[in-house]
């Protein structure tokens, strides 16, 4: 049947971006960015995350399991997804949509803060100028995004950049992977330095 072929070579690319997860440059960047993300909470700072669309979602999920819980019982440890409908229509309204997200950033990260910033692309305008400002706050900056990394992958510390040219699902379909794996990491290392 057509479309059982059609869904076959959709779940068979889905298996080839897998393998990308399982390379030991990408299983070190996980762990690289889990340490020092929770190094960061350790120290009594926070991880903002933003992104659009279906990257807003998984920042918001990221968020979410990090105050909720993700498969341990443990205190919360403090993310913030920068997702609140008052503060993106204000900001969207009197400045663009383009500042949304860096607004949010300068008024109330601090340097011990970290920010995950999510892109497919590598280049939506509000995603790169939420890094920028992150960065102008000596914040720790993490980028998830795909195809080369665009603009986003070099204004950060941590950048994991899906191999994928196509549409944007399938680089979504790695990057919620990731930040589940990153959370896994972080509650483990968490575990270890508050005892």
């Amino acid at each position: 049947m057509q479309w059982e072929k059609q869904l076959l070579e959709q779940i068979q690319e889905m298996e080839r971006l897998i393998q990308f997860l399982k390379t030991p440059s990408t299983l070190t960047q996980l762990n690289a960015i889990a340490q020092a993300l929770t190094q960061r909470l350790k120290q009594g700072g926070k991880i903002f995350t933003c992104g659009n669309g279906g990257s807003m979602c998984d920042a918001m999920h990221f968020a979410e399991e990090l105050t909720g819980r993700f498969r341990e019982d443990r205190l919360p440890l403090a993310a913030i997804a920068i997702s609140d409908p008052s503060h993106l229509t204000c900001v969207a309204n009197d400045y663009g949509y383009d500042k949304v997200f860096e607004r949010y950033i300068a008024g109330v990260a601090t340097e011990k803060d970290a920010l995950i910033a999510i892109s497919t692309s590598g280049n939506s305008p509000n995603v790169l100028n939420a890094a920028q400002m992150a960065k102008t706050k000596n914040m720790l900056v993490v980028g998830l995004t795909g195809k080369t990394g665009g603009k986003l992958a070099p204004l950060c510390d941590y950048a994991i950049i899906v191999p994928h040219h196509d549409y944007a699902d399938r680089i979504q379909e790695i990057h919620i992977k990731c930040l589940h794996l990153i959370i896994y990491l972080i509650e483990r290392y968490y575990e270890e330095i508050t005892g």
